[in-house]
């Protein structure tokens, strides 16, 4: 009796253990589920970074087109005004650069022509510098010599020839000249001259006009 008592002691506290054993088993390892869910951060790769990269690259160049197009508009005074073709739409960038080349020519025949002003200017500027040295030299040379031209034909009789040469070309050129046009005024001015104004007729003109004048020449 005291043998069974002791083998049956033995078996429980035998199975007490298998039982704690298997539930310890059971139950999850805590530390090892922490060092699994604190992983380490995500880290780029070289092709992430390039490619973000090269978006960012595409963007700035994006950007600055836009703005280059927005200053040619702001900038070119023919992409302000109203294209009635286009209506409300906003312009696009082929025609932006159109009317950009047509106004860049615009400004150099602009240029080219104020150039050629300011040439011709100059050379005004350069004969009247010239007049003027002459008439000073003039002026100069009567101060010297105030006696000198007492006798010759005063301004008035001088005003008088001029008026009677003046008056008989005016009579031959309002009865050959034509207003109607400029391309008229032109031909006819040519004509005018090709006929009226060579050496022979002016000399017959001023010899008339002396004739007539004679009395006040004596």
């Amino acid at each position: 009796a005291l043998f069974m008592e002791n083998a049956r002691k033995g078996s429980i506290v035998s199975r007490a253990n298998s039982i704690g054993s298997t539930s310890a088993s059971s139950v999850p390892n805590t530390d090892d589920e922490d060092s699994d869910y604190h992983q380490e951060p995500y880290k780029e790769s070289y092709k992430d970074r390039r490619r973000r990269a090269h978006t960012q690259a595409e963007q700035k160049r994006r950007d600055a087109i836009k703005k280059g197009y927005d200053d040619l508009q702001a900038i070119v005074p023919t992409c302000e005004q109203q294209d009635f073709s286009i209506g409300s739409q906003k312009l696009s960038k082929a025609i932006v650069l159109q009317k950009t080349i047509d106004y860049i020519q615009f400004l150099h025949k602009e240029k080219k022509k104020q150039e050629e002003e300011v040439s011709t200017l100059r050379k005004d500027v350069m004969a009247l510098k010239i007049m003027k040295v002459n008439y000073e030299q003039i002026v100069k040379a009567h101060q010297d010599n105030p006696n000198e031209g007492k006798d010759q034909v005063s301004d008035e009789v001088k005003f008088n020839v001029f008026q009677g040469i003046m008056d008989s070309l005016f009579q031959s050129f309002n009865a050959s000249i034509s207003v109607t046009s400029f391309q008229e005024l032109s031909a006819c001015v040519f004509s005018w001259i090709e006929e009226h104004c060579k050496p022979q007729v002016l000399r017959d003109i001023v010899i008339g006009v002396l004739h007539q004048m004679k009395n006040q020449l004596y």
